[in-house]
């Protein structure tokens, strides 16, 4: 459940981002404090297990933390009426192996100004913003036209450079619509 959500103002690049309390769906406590601990930074990523888009991430996003021991990973499900069991089943199904908390309601993704999955942050250990948007242009790595944009970033901040692209707009599902409200299919 969460908790303690103060600041309602959206998050500037340079600028500190607000810490949550969530649950992961293995029953942990978890914030971005503790996400953060013993890292240089973290990464966070809003999420849907239904989200055609965030599929396409579950091997990049499963060995994330191999790749990046450095940075906290933490992925937080936030879609309107998903719920834990149902997170589990596509956990299991899908074999995922990084950590979800879940977001009932989306109160966090409202508070870092989230509307869609999968958008990704990156933040240092001050909690300062140094990155939003999309992992990539939802190219696959082998297409001319496909371009990264997490990774760059990464690379970027752990060598101690300057992050040349700070913001990259996001594409995907929408955390909350009138759609999923409907008492019926129309």
């Amino acid at each position: 459940m969460s908790q303690a959500l103060t600041q309602t103002v959206c998050q500037e690049i340079g600028a500190p981002v607000s810490d949550f309390h969530l649950t992961t769906l293995s029953g942990s406590a978890v914030s971005l404090k503790v996400v953060l601990e013993g890292k240089r930074g973290a990464v966070v990523v809003f999420w849907s297990g239904v989200c055609s888009h965030c599929v396409r991430y579950d091997g990049y996003l499963s060995a994330f933390e191999e790749r990046h021991p450095d940075l906290g990973l933490l992925v937080i499900a936030s879609r309107s009426g998903e719920t834990p069991e149902q997170i589990r089943t596509v956990i299991q199904e899908r074999n995922l192996l990084f950590p979800i908390a879940h977001d009932p309601g989306g109160l966090v993704a409202r508070l870092w100004c989230t509307q869609q999955t999968p958008r990704a942050f990156l933040v240092d250990t001050d909690r300062i913003l140094k990155f939003r948007g999309a992992i990539d242009n939802y190219k696959y790595p082998g297409d001319i036209e496909y371009a990264a944009y997490l990774e760059p970033v990464i690379a970027q901040f752990l060598a101690g450079k300057p992050i040349s692209r700070t913001e990259t707009s996001s594409f995907g599902c929408a955390i909350d619509s009138v759609y999923y409200k409907f008492p019926k299919a129309l």
